[in-house]
């Protein structure tokens, strides 16, 4: 599992985003115990991934002083919504670096992004002297730039990204008593996490398991009962069996609700179900009030500051300015760069000379046909001014023939809307069957001559049970060249 850097911070907040709700939890580790400060839950109206970022970071401001938090360093968890999940099957007896060698070739080949736009973490589960599978999480880059610009904007300093599912239920508590099934209903749906054999084996948001008529929210048992069953059918006979147990977090109503209907369903499949609505007292090492509640931002904080991992880290690596010039810039290329940088300023100080007398040269024509010039364009604006707007490079059918002939002729891929912005942007959305056709569409369109920065303008959506794949694309057209 990935971790984040140790902190010797004494106080910290924990900040869980699940849709437009965010909870929060400030937190302060003295003499063995941890103190809970502050804790609060916010509506946010503002939208972090299509918002400006300081609007929303001034909103979370916001909140935070209607809560009381001063706190600087925080720890975030952001929606399970936002993460990719792939299974990668890795053989016995690859060393370290030949797992990560084929992690990143699967992480290319797997997932519907290219990889520097990425934020990847890893579990392994199995035996380390077998073949394991590993299970890798992905979150747009842009989603963790763009959270993290909102937090720092209002002085927040972000030490880690994780999901709170995974701090809730770390693997590590999980293989004393054999693997856990956890559960945690949120804004978006049903979140659900198998640990086991050292390892996260499954990871994924069931959002038909809640439906929502005006303010009632109410869990669908028999889709949950489905889904969960399909969740472990999917697993290694070994690591399915290792699965024992299935815990519900929280303390509401809908946590009430979805414990009552998963329970019996639970213990069909081989499972002790169990509600766990506050955190044990040693839950994290530190002693907790009693009575804590258990929230996943609550986890987050304290693991954090205790310095156990939370589960998958998506914090972006800093890079100081210094190291960035120190590691390109060896110091044999500083003594080369030194001496072409004074044969160079000799030759600018003997061209100086010329240039000025060139300058002055140039200007003594200008002034001999300036009143000409000027004649010319004034006539130059008269004819643009009545001369009519016409275009002959059809761009929008060149556009559309483009992409038409990108998609496969036995209509496994389809478009939904085309939208042309400032004559060269494009955005295009549609449907396809199946990742495999929807990534040779997209490998078709990137090789059409005039199709430049292709790239998905969001998350691909849907492809659970037999539904469609819901894509968004964008690229820049230029049609000086690709309409001829």
């Amino acid at each position: 599992m990935n971790a984040p850097k140790k902190t010797t911070a004494t106080s910290l907040l924990g900040l869980v985003l699940d849709g437009n709700r965010l909870d929060l939890v400030s937190v302060k580790r003295t003499n063995g115990s941890v103190e809970v400060r502050h804790a609060a839950t916010a509506t946010l109206t503002l939208d972090p991934l299509t918002n400006d970022p300081d609007l929303v970071g001034a909103e979370i401001h916001t909140h935070l002083e209607k809560a009381g938090v001063r706190d600087r360093r925080c720890v975030v968890g952001v929606p399970l919504n936002w993460a990719l999940t792939l299974a990668v099957k890795v053989p016995a007896g690859l060393t370290p670096e030949d797992v990560q060698s084929l992690l990143a070739m699967e992480t290319e080949r797997g997932f519907p992004y290219a990889p520097e736009t990425l934020m990847v973490s890893q579990s392994l589960v199995g035996p380390a002297e077998g073949e394991r599978t590993a299970t890798l999480v992905a979150i747009p880059r842009d989603h963790i730039t763009r959270l993290q610009d909102a937090l720092e904007s209002i002085s927040l300093r972000p030490l880690s990204f994780s999901l709170g599912l995974a701090a809730l239920q770390p693997v590590a508590e999980s293989e004393t008593a054999g693997g856990v099934v956890a559960l945690v209903a949120g804004e978006k749906g049903v979140g659900l996490q198998v640990t086991t054999q050292g390892g996260v084996a499954a990871l994924r948001l069931l959002e038909g398991a809640i439906t929502q008529e005006g303010p009632e929210r109410t869990v669908q048992k028999d889709y949950l009962a489905r889904e969960l069953r399909i969740t472990l059918g999917q697993l290694p006979d070994d690591a399915r069996g290792a699965v024992r147990n299935l815990r519900v977090f929280g303390n509401d109503e809908l946590a009430e609700e979805l414990y009552e209907q998963v329970r019996p369903r639970a213990e069909a499949l081989g499972l002790r179900a169990q509600q766990v609505k506050e955190f044990a007292p040693l839950e994290f090492g530190p002693a907790l009030p009693p009575g804590t509640a258990a929230s996943a931002a609550l986890a987050l904080a304290v693991r954090h500051l205790t310095g156990k991992p939370a589960g998958f880290e998506f914090l972006p690596p800093r890079v100081s300015k210094w190291k960035q010039f120190t590691e390109q810039h060896a110091s044999k290329k500083l003594v080369y760069a030194a001496a072409v940088l004074g044969v160079v300023l000799l030759g600018v100080a003997g061209m100086f000379g010329w240039q000025q007398w060139r300058l002055s040269k140039l200007e003594g024509q200008w002034k001999g046909m300036e009143a000409r010039v000027t004649q010319i364009k004034d006539m130059e604006g008269r004819i643009r001014k009545y001369r009519p707007w016409y275009d002959e490079s059809f761009r929008a059918l060149s556009i559309l023939r483009a992409i038409t002939e990108a998609f496969p002729e036995d209509g496994a891929v389809a478009a939904k809307a085309v939208e042309i912005h400032d004559r060269s942007g494009v955005t295009f959305s549609g449907t396809a069957r199946n990742n495999s056709a929807l990534l040779r569409m997209r490998e078709q369109l990137g090789k059409t001559k005039g199709v430049s920065e292709l790239k998905a303008g969001g998350p691909i959506k849907g492809g659970q049970n037999n539904q469609p794949l819901e894509f968004t694309f964008t690229f820049h057209w230029a049609d000086a060249q690709a309409s001829r």
